[in-house]
């Protein structure tokens, strides 16, 4: 059962009896044109603006600077797990979140904690994936999706909770870890859950109220288009999960979102395309309609979840600008589309790691035929690559409109091994149907490297340059104006610095942990600040693990939350 809740007393007695409220503070309320036309001071969203580029037009910090970027500040959260979300940052006030659902405020200038909202969450819940990935502003309000599966709206200046909303029902597997969409007036989220028989959609809910406006499932039911791509009733149980962040386009008011596995994880045990699973979806703000789609692969068997944002680019094919809508996918390849109107449209695409699942795309709709020795299923056991990780997992790409760069934290020459087990539907148990007796990651004979982080022309579609590293990277990717690009997500817990033209390394900092969190950067007084949480865990800690047992490194990185907060001395 949904329901909203009106809890301003009981949630600042909550709270206050936390030592949370420190003081208020001033706040300059997010209007929709501060949304669409960030200030280049501040850093508004998950990634910093509605094209999902990842990139500030700040400069302070450049190519010159650099070397002198020092911690300023640190802030340590008191929890392990993985630290995914990136510094939202509104004229000098700072929010972060943890796994668990905690929601700090500080003072981007110093670190002192302005206020913090712990969740009391279901001593029942198990966590597959404990994190969450940030905050939407809106308002004078901060909003929050949290693991048992509601959305939350605090006042941005004191903490308080002003309402919360059920989004469904945690115990059936439904939960939450994405930074929401604020736009247009809406507050929009997806649902995890793809290893727990759900049926993925994206809600939006009102900002004031939280109100649901609409709803819209990503696997389409009884009379719907699609609906015959699922056999029987897989489509009840079968996941399509929403765990990212979409992007957004104001002038068309579309949003856009990538979408999860299926459930159970083997094809055979759904036959069919299985609309939408592994696509990407476009979604009227407006009423929640399906406009268009465009599906990266079909009867995905592989946990090639393909839920990254795509990144909006207008780029040049053939002396022409396309409206474009770029993905470096799961599934190891680099897609380019074209946003047309209200459809999707395939432009081109190519591997940007070692594929060998695809033997060819359709050259008009890149539909990919597959080697079928390459397709595990249900007694069938095989080794792909990309591993089920994939050529890029969840962390964000960057793309520079300085550089015409688009920057991809890559992984190559790591597969995986899988076979498919029959598995029975039960309510709120896992669903995901691979042997895990059998399962195990498996690095290319003679492999030097693994990580990467790759820079590709967009406009010539060709890949410009590539730094290397020894073992996997789950880095999120920043550039700046500077000409700079800032990551972390190697296991030896350095974030770092490079050219953004070039790949040269310019500077590195070690930090507590090994870093999984999206880095942001703001200016606050004239002075620019470069943000990042480092806290290692989820999967870029089971990859670890997975590489330790096969004796590719003998390196454990600790956990532990911390803010690291840089800025030139």
């Amino acid at each position: 059962m949904q329901r909203t809740r009106l809890s301003l007393l009981a949630s600042a007695a909550f709270v206050a009896s936390l030592g949370a409220v420190a003081n208020a503070v001033d706040y300059n309320p997010v209007t929709d044109a501060r949304l669409v036309s960030p200030e280049p001071h501040n850093w508004l969203m998950y990634r910093g603006t509605y094209d999902s580029h990842g990139y500030s037009p700040l400069s302070q910090i450049n190519t010159e600077t650099v070397a002198n970027l020092k911690p300023l500040w640190m802030f340590s959260t008191g929890l392990r797990e993985g630290h995914q979300a990136p510094p939202v940052v509104n004229d000098g006030v700072m929010f972060i979140t943890t796994p668990n659902n905690h929601l700090i405020a500080l003072d981007a200038r110093t670190g002192e904690q302005i206020w913090k909202y712990v969740r009391d969450l279901p001593e029942d819940q198990v966590q597959m994936h404990p994190t969450n990935r940030g905050v939407g502003l809106y308002g004078n309000l901060v909003y929050m999706a949290t693991v048992d599966c509601f959305v939350i709206a605090l006042d941005a200046a004191t903490g308080e909770l002003v309402w919360e909303q059920e989004i469904e029902d945690y115990s059936a597997g439904y939960y939450m870890t994405l930074a929401p969409l604020v736009a247009d007036g809406k507050v929009m989220v997806g649902v995890s859950g793809g290893e727990w028989g759900i049926r993925g959609f994206v809600a939006a809910l009102d900002a004031e109220k939280g109100d649901e406006l609409w709803r819209t499932f990503t696997i389409p039911g009884p009379g719907e288009p699609g609906h015959e791509t699922w056999q029987g009733d897989t489509w009840k149980t079968g996941g399509v999960p929403v765990w990212l962040t979409g992007s957004y386009d104001p002038e068309t008011n579309l949003s856009y979102w990538g979408t999860g596995n299926g459930g159970p994880w083997m094809g055979d045990a759904r036959p069919g395309d299985n609309l939408y699973a592994t696509s990407l979806l476009a979604i009227d703000v407006e009423t929640g309609d399906l406009t268009g789609y465009h599906q990266y692969h079909w009867n995905d068997s592989w946990d090639w979840d393909e839920v990254s944002a795509p990144l909006l680019i207008d780029f040049l094919r053939d002396e022409r600008t396309v409206p474009g809508l770029v993905h470096p996918g799961r599934n190891g390849y680099l897609w380019f589309l074209e946003r047309d109107g209200s459809d999707i449209g395939f432009v081109d695409a190519q591997p940007y790691v070692k594929q060998d699942v695809f033997t060819s795309l359709d050259p008009d709709t890149g539909r990919p035929t597959y080697d079928d020795a390459k397709k595990p299923g249900i007694g069938k056991g095989v080794t792909f690559c990309p591993s089920l990780w994939g050529g890029k997992d969840w962390p964000p790409a960057a793309f520079s409109p300085r550089t015409r760069l688009l920057y991809i934290p890559a992984n190559d020459n790591v597969c995986s091994h899988m076979e498919g087990i029959e598995v029975e539907y039960r309510r709120g148990r896992e669903f995901m149907g691979s042997n895990p007796e059998v399962a195990t990651l498996v690095v290319a004979e003679g492999a030097e490297t693994i990580g990467e982080l790759q820079a590709w022309d967009v406009d010539a579609a060709e890949q410009k340059w590539s730094v290397k590293f020894e073992n996997h990277n789950w880095g999120p990717v920043l550039a700046t104006a500077g000409d700079l690009v800032f990551m972390g997500g190697t296991g030896d817990r350095y974030f770092r610095a490079f050219d953004a033209n070039s790949g040269d390394l310019l500077w590195q900092q070690r930090t507590n942990s090994g870093i999984t969190g999206v880095p942001s950067t703001y200016m606050v007084d004239g002075k620019q600040y470069v943000a990042v949480l480092s806290g290692w865990g989820v999967d870029a800690e089971r990859e670890q693990a997975a590489l330790q047992a096969l004796g590719r490194t003998s390196v454990t990185v600790p956990q532990g939350g911390v803010l690291w907060v840089f800025g030139l001395e």
